[in-house]
């Protein structure tokens, strides 16, 4: 059964709500959390439409055809769809990659979003272009993941499915990647 766009719409609005800062928070930290209140809520507007899967690729989020699984451990990304339109945005509403896991029924659900920012310098060793979003810094930097990818940092938000090890986790513990999904290995 496919997603009504007004339901998840109408749930993504609760889900703003829900986030929102109580007037009694005030000072530094307070502001900084309602800001990022404000950010996730606009990555749930953003990231809405894309739960029919159709949408995300009319939009531009490019399906890898395998799922990623965490190769040190449980969990897994999921199915990536990028749209290298928006590597390095820090824009909430922008995010570079949807995360998508096989819903059981031959189609794909969304579950997470990821920002991806190129290193200034191409040095992983110095990191003072760390970006941040929802008062948490980006992770890395990092190698590529790919032949050509720049060393980058990056920020997975676990937006559409709940983290056992917390929201910004790289990989969800919930998720899973069904036999023969996963990239075959090369020989040895």
């Amino acid at each position: 059964m496919a997603r009504r766009p007004a339901l998840v719409l109408t749930t993504a609005a609760a889900l703003a709500l829900a986030v929102a800062v109580p007037a009694s928070a005030s000072g530094p930290a307070g502001a900084e959390r309602g800001r990022a209140a404000v950010e996730r809520s606009v990555t749930y507007r953003a990231t809405a439409p894309y739960h029919i899967h159709a949408n995300g690729v009319k939009a531009g989020y490019v399906p890898d055809k395998y799922c990623v699984a965490n190769r040190t451990g449980p969990g897994a990304l999921g199915y990536p769809h990028f749209n290298h339109a928006y590597d390095n945005s820090v824009d909430p509403a922008k995010p570079a990659a949807l995360y998508y896991e096989d819903d059981g029924r031959g189609g794909k659900r969304l579950v997470g979003v990821q920002w991806l920012v190129y290193d200034r310098d191409q040095n992983p060793a110095t990191d003072d272009d760390r970006p941040t979003m929802f008062g948490r810094a980006f992770k890395g930097p990092q190698r590529g993941n790919f032949p050509g990818q720049p060393v980058h940092y990056a920020l997975h938000l676990w937006l559409w499915k709940a983290n056992p090890k917390g929201v910004y986790e790289t990989y969800n513990q919930a998720v899973a990647c069904l036999p023969g999904t996963t990239r075959p290995q090369p020989a040895a």
